[in-house]
């Protein structure tokens, strides 16, 4: 044999190549090493999945659950300030954000439907706590103002979704505000399905698209479209139709409201 010749040495994986000295990854390694990867990348996915579910449930359950427990919080005492609230309260804009100052109240979302609202449309102070939030920024009317637009936003989905069913509205339909220094009664005239999530100029004192044409006193209420997505707005248009007393319910406002 000669010197230089290779030497066949006996290898049943086959990890050695006799005649190039090339170390060779043996297929029971290769198998081995996929295995590996795909058990791997299955425990990844299986872990994905986990916390997208427990963030769907945190996001579709869970927030409702919190919003609910802060709204009735904030609710009560806001009923308690109406009740105490002496007679001759006068009405103020100067609101600072967070500041309850009303009742929202749609028949034609059901029995007994009302919102708390609240100063702002900030996530986490307003909104994510299940109130109705009025626009402050940009600066919108108060119900009481002479002229102008009041303008509210609310949740469609999780933390409270207080405006799920807002698409479900017709013209004609009756919004009734509740507040210190009386009742405030719109009737809705239009529906703009989906604008922009940036076109602010819904809330603008006469609204374009709403159809209206002069200084009135208006109702904007914006919600988020469509649902789990939120890229676009939907918006509903009222005008104020009739006021009352702080103590004097509305006629079409059910007993007990």
């Amino acid at each position: 044999m000669s010197r230089h010749q290779a030497v066949d040495v006996y290898d049943p994986d086959g990890a050695f190549d006799p005649v190039g000295r090339v170390p060779r990854v043996s297929a029971r390694r290769r198998s081995t090493a996929t295995g590996r990867t795909l058990d791997a990348l299955g425990e990844l996915l299986f872990t994905v999945g986990v916390l997208c579910a427990l963030y769907m449930v945190y996001a579709l359950w869970w927030t409702n659950v919190t919003a609910d427990v802060e709204n009735r919080a904030a609710s009560n005492t806001f009923q308690q300030k109406l009740s105490t609230a002496p007679a001759d309260a006068r009405p103020s804009d100067d609101l600072a954000d967070g500041t309850s100052f009303g009742f929202l109240y749609i028949p034609a979302l059901g029995p007994g439907w009302r919102a708390l609202l609240t100063q702002g449309t900030e996530r986490t102070q307003v909104l994510n706590t299940g109130a109705v939030g009025h626009y402050s920024d940009p600066d919108t009317a108060m119900p009481w103002d002479r002229t102008g637009n009041f303008a509210v936003a609310g949740h469609r989905d999780g933390h409270g979704m207080i405006f799920r069913d807002l698409d479900k509205l017709r013209p004609g339909d009756r919004v009734y505000v509740q507040t210190l220094f009386g009742w405030y009664v719109y009737q809705l005239d239009r529906e703009a399905p989906s604008v922009p999530i940036d076109d602010v100029a819904v809330l603008e004192p006469v609204p374009p698209g709403s159809g209206f044409t002069a200084p009135g006193r208006y109702l904007t209420m914006t919600t988020c479209t469509p649902m789990y997505v939120d890229s676009s707005r939907l918006v509903w248009w009222g005008h104020l139709v009739l006021t009352t007393p702080r103590g004097t319910v509305p006629a079409g406002l059910a007993a007990g409201y």
